[in-house]
C-alpha cells in the first residue's frame, strides 16, 4: 500500500515538473539535422517489441497467477481449545483470513484460537 502512494506521488511530482518547464524553446528549421536516428522506422523498430515484450510479461505474470492460485495444499487445522486437528484440501486462492472453502466446496469458519498449517499435498 505504501509504494502505491510512493509511486503516485511520483507520478503527480513528474508531471507537475513537466507541466512547468514549459515546452521549451523552438529550434530554428535551418538548424535541424535530419540525421537517422530521427526516421520513423527506427522508432516503429523499437516501440512495437517493447509492446510485445510487455503484453507477453502481462500474460505470463497472469497466467502463473492463475496457475498458482489453482494449486492445491493441504491444510491442518489445530484447535487447542478442543484438542483436535483436521485436515483438508483447499486451493491456495481459497484460503482467506478467517476462512477456507475445500475443495468439495465445504466452507470452514476459522477462530482465533484455532492454527491453520498449509503444506504441499503429501505425494503417493
Amino acid at each position: 500500500m505504501l509504494t502505491k502512494i510512493l509511486v503516485t506521488l511520483l507520478v503527480i511530482v513528474a508531471c507537475v515538473l513537466y507541466i512547468r518547464s514549459g515546452r521549451g524553446t523552438k529550434k530554428k528549421p535551418a538548424l535541424v539535422s535530419m540525421g537517422s536516428d530521427s526516421s520513423p522506422l527506427f522508432s516503429k523498430l523499437i516501440i512495437y517489441p517493447m509492446i510485445a515484450v510487455s503484453m507477453l510479461a502481462t500474460a505470463a505474470f497472469w497466467g502463473w497467477s492463475w496457475y498458482d492460485d489453482n494449486k492445491i495444499v493441504q491444510v491442518t487445522i489445530s484447535s487447542p481449545v478442543e484438542a483436535m486437528s483436521a485436515t483438508y484440501y483447499v486451493r491456495k486462492k481459497d484460503i482467506e483470513a478467517q476462512r477456507i472453502t475445500t475443495v468439495d466446496g465445504i466452507q470452514i469458519r476459522l477462530s482465533n484460537q484455532e492454527r491453520i498449517t498449509v503444506t504441499a499435498p503429501a505425494t503417493k
